[in-house]
């Protein structure tokens, strides 16, 4: 049984946007400091309700990166794909950024693109942060999908047999290299492989997570490949169903902050198809090693942990 998070908070309203995930949170100002009690509730919201929203904040870098310290420790931008040369914490998640250079040589299927942040770490980021700048009129929609309710979506049986499971995860190898030499470059200069237990427990919540991130996993350990490709596709469509997930338009000026340990989303490919632009940014938090039901941790089969960006910075200056 699901359980409904909270609802209830002193320092904002919530409203719940589906059943089990996605809520807006009302009347929190983020370009200010957050008192202790409304840093707590909004955590534990958080966590609750997988994804939160805060519409018209219209944070600049700066603010941006302030609220993002509140909550934790940011990363460099993003670790393999660069970011902002005066705030190194941001990364640009433009219409036509490198990470998207691979889209048209696809195959799509009802999971393509889905995904957890950077899983290919062996400490993947704990909580993501994005502001929308520039918003199409229409169009755009990011989906965001509860991979604990997912878990809880499965039959007993199947449940013990994953819990016992690893996935292998690292950057998706474009099939057709000559047209992605910039992405493929970026992936081998920063090349990581890790393996994640395929249910992991959930750090506050204690919550048994499917963490199955399409766009990252490509492999079940320990089984062949066709029982590997079969069982992961099954997976992947059934961690995307529309129950346990949520649709959002963004407006300008929006926050959306996620849980990276407890699901995946989905960043819109309709935006392809029409002249409208669309920019966000994203600052995302420095995560810890995952671990599986029986205590066994995420190991690093390639590549170094993600840092902080000042660690990162001193790294690369060293």
């Amino acid at each position: 049984m699901i359980r409904t998070p909270k609802l209830d908070f002193s320092h904002f309203e919530t409203r719940p946007l589906t059943l089990h995930i996605g809520a807006e949170l009302e009347g929190l100002d983020l370009s200010a400091p957050l008192s202790p009690g409304a840093l707590d509730e909004l955590q534990q919201a958080l966590v609750g309700w997988k994804v939160i929203f805060l519409r018209g904040q219209f944070l600049d870098h700066a603010a941006h990166v302030a609220l993002a310290r509140q909550l934790g420790r940011p990363t460099i931008g993003h670790t393999v794909f660069g970011h902002d040369e005066t705030f190194p914490e941001i990364y640009s998640v433009g219409k036509h950024r490198t990470a998207n250079s691979i889209r048209p040589n696809k195959v799509l299927r009802a999971w393509t693109d889905w995904h957890t942040d950077i899983t290919a770490a062996v400490n993947p980021p704990s909580v993501s942060i994005l502001r929308g700048v520039e918003i199409p009129p229409y169009g755009g929609d990011t989906f965001w999908t509860n991979l604990a309710a997912a878990y809880l979506g499965l039959s007993e049986p199947l449940r013990k047999f994953l819990e016992t499971l690893d996935g292998l995860h690292r950057f998706e190898l474009p099939s057709e290299k000559a047209n992605a030499s910039q992405y493929l470059s970026k992936i081998e200069s920063r090349f990581m492989e890790s393996s994640h237990p395929l249910v992991t427990v959930h750090p506050v919540t204690g919550e048994r997570v499917l963490f199955v991130s399409p766009d990252f996993l490509y492999r079940i350990d320990g089984l062949s490949p066709r029982e590997s490709q079969a069982l992961l596709q099954f997976l992947w469509e059934h961690s995307v169903r529309p129950e346990y997930s949520v649709r959002y338009k963004w407006q300008p000026g929006d926050v959306a902050i996620w849980d990276n340990r407890a699901t995946a989303h989905l960043a819109p490919s309709d935006i392809f198809d029409t002249d409208f632009d669309r920019q966000l940014y994203r600052v995302t938090l420095v995560g810890e090693k995952l671990v599986g039901v029986d205590g066994r941790q995420s190991r690093a089969i390639s590549g170094a942990p993600i840092l902080s960006a000042e660690e990162e910075l001193a790294l690369r200056a060293g």
